[in-house]
C-alpha cells in the first residue's frame, strides 16, 4: 500500500468499527423512546440524541476524506450541472435575508469530472458561505472559461478569514468554527487535486472571503 492507501484504509476501519456499536446506540434510544414516550421530556435527552446524530456526521466526513481522491470520472454538461446547484442552494436559504446571485457563462460545454464528488465541493463552498454571512449579506456564484479550463468563483461578504488563519485553512483537522470538524475543505481540496485543480482562498476579516477553483475541462 502507499502511504495515502494506508491512510485510507485506517480511516475507513476506524469509522467502520465506531459506527457499529453507534448505530446499536441509536436502535436503543429509538426503542427506549417507543416504550416510554415521556422520555422525550428528560433533561438533556435531546442534547444525546443531537450528540449522536453529530458523532454520526463526523464519521460520514471521515468516510468522505478517505475517499475523495478516488474519483468515478464522467462527461457532464457543465452549465446545466452549475445551474441546478445554483437553483437548489438558492431554495435552501430562500426564508434567510441572505441575498444569493449567480452568474454562469453560457458558452460553459461537457467536462470530464466526478459529478458527485464536485457537487460536495460546490454545496460546501457554499454552506460555508451562508455561515459566514451576516443578514443582508450577499454570496456570490460565478462560473467561466479561462482557457482549457473552468473557474468557479464563490464568494461572500461575511465575517471573513484572518491572515493567519488562511495558512492552514484547508489543512485536515484544523477548524475555527465553534463545531466544524475541520474536514470540510479538506475534502474540497483533496477533490479538486484529484481533478488536476487548484482551489485558492483569499480574504479580509470582516469584509468576505472568495474561493476560487480551477478546474480542467480534460483531466
Amino acid at each position: 500500500m502507499t502511504f495515502n492507501e494506508d491512510i485510507e484504509f485506517m480511516l475507513s476501519k476506524f469509522s467502520h468499527e465506531i459506527r457499529n456499536p453507534l448505530t446499536t446506540l441509536y436502535s436503543t434510544i429509538q426503542l427506549i423512546e417507543m416504550q416510554h414516550p415521556e422520555v422525550k421530556d428528560f433533561k438533556h435527552w435531546s442534547s444525546l440524541n443531537y450528540d449522536i446524530e453529530y458523532i454520526n456526521q463526523l464519521l460520514d466526513e471521515l468516510s468522505n476524506f478517505a475517499k475523495s481522491e478516488k474519483l468515478n470520472l464522467t462527461n457532464i454538461e457543465m452549465r446545466p450541472f452549475l445551474e441546478h446547484l445554483s437553483l437548489s442552494f438558492a431554495a435552501s436559504i430562500a426564508q434567510s435575508e441572505i441575498e444569493y446571485t449567480s452568474e454562469i457563462d453560457p458558452y460553459i460545454s461537457k467536462i470530464t469530472v466526478d459529478k458527485t464528488k464536485l457537487q460536495e465541493v460546490f454545496l460546501n463552498l457554499l454552506k460555508n458561505a451562508y455561515e459566514a454571512a451576516l443578514p443582508n449579506n450577499t454570496i456570490y456564484l460565478e462560473a467561466g472559461l479561462e482557457q482549457d479550463c473552468v473557474q468557479i468563483l464563490v464568494r461572500d461578504s461575511g465575517y471573513g478569514i484572518t491572515e493567519e488563519q488562511l495558512p492552514t485553512i484547508f489543512d485536515p483537522f484544523v477548524t475555527y468554527k465553534k463545531e466544524g470538524s475541520g474536514l470540510g475543505l479538506a475534502i474540497c481540496s483533496n477533490i479538486i487535486k484529484a481533478h488536476g485543480g487548484i482551489i485558492s482562498v483569499s480574504s479580509v476579516a470582516g469584509e468576505g472571503t472568495s474561493f476560487l477553483v480551477t478546474i480542467p475541462i480534460k483531466p
